[in-house]
């Protein structure tokens, strides 16, 4: 079979979102998220527009019911919408019951905005319960990313795992939920977002020229060492939509084109990720 390197653009379309799970709710705090449906989101679409690529964006039900004119024009633009619960909280950190709601509420709003429930899910805060991928699976998601056990290559959610302090790992079964792998440092909020609480200070406002050499090399580290393989870069509308990240981001895409990238949804490459192990 011929060698395949796909990137999958993804964008965690928060809006206001995550702000308001953290208690951050000064007109400050949220004028920074809503530059994202505001400003960013259209120069992504202008850009993926250019090069004729479709992304996958989670989106918060909150930010469906919030910003609807913004989610309503990337789904016009033909990206793959999908789960990214309803108010922005890690399941982690839910109830079972909780965390089911969230994932109802949030399918709902998808529903509404473009027919169909969401097929991929991603947390917010890139965690999971012991409940999580039983409740994906029972509401029909196909894959989810929100976690990092792989770089390069898909693998099958486990379901069970028995964790303990004092005890070996007992590991669970595998399941049909298939896991499309992120990691922090293909994300663009640790490296370019300012933070700063009472209690801590993020720095972030990293050089986009230093980050974007990282991006390529992952990129160029698949393209080395593995046949067919997927690599995910994680962006937000409110972070990659500056100016100097946008030219950042046209950089990666077309270092990545040059060098045979093939650019699809996530739905797209857990299809071709199935069809591969049938």
């Amino acid at each position: 079979m011929s060698k395949r390197h796909i990137v999958c653009l993804t964008f965690d379309f928060d809006g206001i979102s995550g702000f308001i799970a953290r208690g951050q709710t000064s007109a400050s705090w949220i004028s920074r998220g809503e530059f994202g449906p505001r400003v960013g989101a259209p120069r992504l679409i202008a850009l993926l527009e250019k090069y004729g690529i479709r992304s996958t964006w989670f989106v918060p039900g909150h930010t469906i019911e919030s910003f609807p004119d913004a989610c309503e024009n990337v789904h016009a633009a033909g990206h793959e919408i999908a789960h990214h619960g309803w108010t922005h909280r890690s399941p982690a950190n839910l109830l079972r019951d909780e965390e089911e709601a969230e994932l109802v509420r949030g399918n709902e709003a998808i529903r509404r905005l473009t027919g169909r429930s969401a097929r991929g899910y991603r947390s917010p805060g890139w965690d999971l319960s012991a409940h999580s991928v039983e409740l994906f699976l029972k509401h029909g998601f196909v894959y989810d990313s929100s976690l990092m056990g792989e770089d390069y290559t898909p693998y099958y959610a486990r379901q069970g795992d028995v964790i303990e302090l004092e005890q070996p790992a007992r590991f669970g079964k595998k399941t049909t939920l298939v896991e499309l792998p992120i990691h922090w440092s293909t994300d663009d909020s640790p490296h370019f977002e300012f933070m700063r609480t009472e209690a801590t200070v993020r720095q972030g406002l990293m050089n986009a020229s230093a980050v974007l050499e990282n991006w390529v090399n992952d990129f160029l580290y698949m393209k080395d060492s593995v046949e067919w393989g997927v690599l995910t870069y994680t962006c937000h509308p409110f972070v990659i939509g500056r100016g100097h990240r946008m030219l950042m981001l046209e950089r990666l895409i077309r270092t990545c084109a040059d060098n045979s990238a093939i650019f699809m949804t996530m739905e797209d490459a857990v299809s071709e990720f199935k069809r591969r192990k049938t």
